[in-house]
């Protein structure tokens, strides 16, 4: 017969194998927050703007305000929240951070979205791609060239979209922050611009607008479903010139 000691104990094995049967069943599962699984943000830069704020970097020494580049948003990074170098070794990290890309391993792409690629990331005959690549898209997908052909599609959504023509029209001027959210709702649904960003730098001549940062989440196969799928957030920068030269 068991002592009151022994069937307490056995009660506690009991419960601790429910708890752990529970935890790995699918219902556990489902009760993570969708918002914290598969966040990213795209980052994109508006050249003119950029290369205003920052004459003297190293993507800007043969900018050209005739330039596709400057009439379109332009790569750079998709990266998920508060993660980088993913399985990068760190004799390769150290290297990366140091800022001599062109000295980092190439990366295989097809000859399509290699093309593709350098048209939309102006700084990649730099090596940026290849230390983005390193610092946020091994965190995002296995290999570059899913990781920068969807990249890519996305970007090309949102050249194609009011936001575009917004910047664009807005050439030497200044744009607000309710503006380019008004023209993300436009393009992408109710909603979508509250996931929007003004990435900005403060000059002598006032705060410039180098480029936009865009909540993503979840696998959908759109923009506007990611946008939709990610959860608000808060700018700093409210409003900026969008650089010089004449609309586009």
């Amino acid at each position: 017969m068991m002592t009151n000691a022994a069937l307490t104990f056995k009660a506690a094995l009991s419960l601790l194998a429910a708890c752990l049967l529970f935890l790995a069943s699918p219902a556990a599962a489902q009760t993570v927050p969708a918002s914290r699984e598969g966040r990213e943000v795209l980052s994109v830069s508006w050249q003119k703007g950029y290369c205003a704020a920052r004459p003297r970097s190293r993507g800007c020494a043969d900018f050209s305000a005739n330039a596709p580049a400057a009439r379109q948003f332009s790569l750079l990074s998709r990266f998920q929240v508060r993660k980088s170098y993913c399985g990068i070794e760190a004799a390769l990290k150290q290297k990366a951070r140091k800022g001599k890309w062109t000295e980092l391993p190439d990366i295989v792409l097809a000859s399509v979205t290699k093309e593709r690629l350098m048209a939309a990331m102006p700084a990649a005959r730099l090596g940026l791609d290849r230390q983005q690549w390193l610092r946020s898209g091994s965190c995002v997908a296995v290999s570059p060239e899913i990781y920068y052909s969807r990249s890519l599609d996305l970007l090309d959504t949102l050249n194609a979209s009011p936001v575009r023509a917004l910047f664009s029209q807005k050439a030497g001027a200044a744009v607000t922050l309710a503006e380019v959210r008004a023209a993300f709702d436009a393009a992408f649904g109710k909603g979508a611009g509250e996931r929007v960003r003004l990435s900005c730098r403060k000059t002598e001549g006032g705060s410039v607008v180098t480029g936009l940062t865009i909540g993503l989440a979840g696998d959908g196969p759109t923009l506007a479903e990611r946008i939709a799928a990610a959860v608000p957030t808060k700018s700093r920068c409210t409003e900026g010139v969008t650089g010089p030269g004449q609309a586009g």
